[in-house]
């Protein structure tokens, strides 16, 4: 009977992590303390839009887009972006420009990641927080915690039942075992099944009120740059800004002025 002790260890995993995820998860779906401003989804801005559906590196990518389509900015198939206006229209325009290096140009992922990490962007968020329609930081991050904790159990319960039939002896069916052992298992499967129904597996950057938002943008009205916000550069027609916004990391060669 020594494998029931695994089988202990087992269930205390799973109990602890699936408390984790469901605590998260119920602080994700709570409302705001303070009052909340009914809006309705054609009262989103792109910029809105953007940070609820893909969060602060979706608001880059759509500003870059913005600035690439009127000229502003000339995004390069290798991953550089170059400066054809220095001058901002707003915030997030100048936090653009003011990633760029003295020549004005810039591999994109560093322009993406400092805009991301920028001040206009930190207090989108902030608004949107305070409105209820976005996610807190925290809050996401113990709901990433809570998955990954469940999965973890997962994987230990699979061990531990591996470790308990190579236990001699004892006298218990080997499918008894396996039986027992399939209950936390389930257990663990099922939390994780309602995390992937939710989205929480993504630690979602919408709240519940800010995804049903989200589900009534009107994508054909809106235009490309709305669709951009909401379904990401994907959504962008041309294959060139495409591959210069999917480099990432990998920039090759700066594209010069005038080409």
């Amino acid at each position: 009977m020594f494998w029931v002790l695994f089988l202990l260890v087992a269930w205390a995993g799973v109990l602890v992590s699936c408390t984790l995820l469901v605590r998260s998860a119920a602080e994700a779906a709570e409302p705001p303390a303070g009052p909340v401003t009914v809006r309705r989804p054609g009262e989103l801005t792109r910029c809105e839009a953007a940070y609820l559906a893909g969060g602060p590196q979706r608001v880059a990518e759509l500003t870059l887009v913005a600035m690439e389509r009127e000229g502003r900015l000339l995004l390069a198939h290798t991953g550089w972006a170059t400066v054809v206006d220095p001058v901002g229209r707003d915030a997030l325009e100048r936090s653009v420009l003011a990633a760029f290096g003295p020549d004005g140009q810039s591999p994109i992922a560093d322009v993406r990641g400092a805009v991301a990490a920028a001040a206009p962007v930190g207090q989108l968020a902030e608004r949107l927080c305070a409105a209820g329609l976005a996610i807190r930081e925290e809050v996401r991050s113990g709901v990433s915690q809570g998955v990954r904790a469940v999965c973890g159990a997962a994987l230990l319960v699979l061990a531990l039942c591996a470790a308990a039939l190579s236990v001699p002896g004892g006298g218990t069916p080997a499918r008894l075992v396996l039986c027992w052992f399939a209950l936390p298992l389930v257990l663990a499967l099922a939390c994780l099944a309602m995390a992937v129904s939710d989205g929480l597996q993504h630690s979602a950057w919408a709240s519940p009120a800010g995804q049903r938002l989200l589900s009534g943008v009107d994508l054909a009205d809106g235009g490309y740059l709305t669709a951009v916000a909401v379904r990401g550069i994907s959504a962008v027609p041309d294959p060139g800004v495409r591959a210069a916004l999917s480099c990432d990391d990998r920039a090759l060669i700066p594209r010069q002025r005038g080409h």
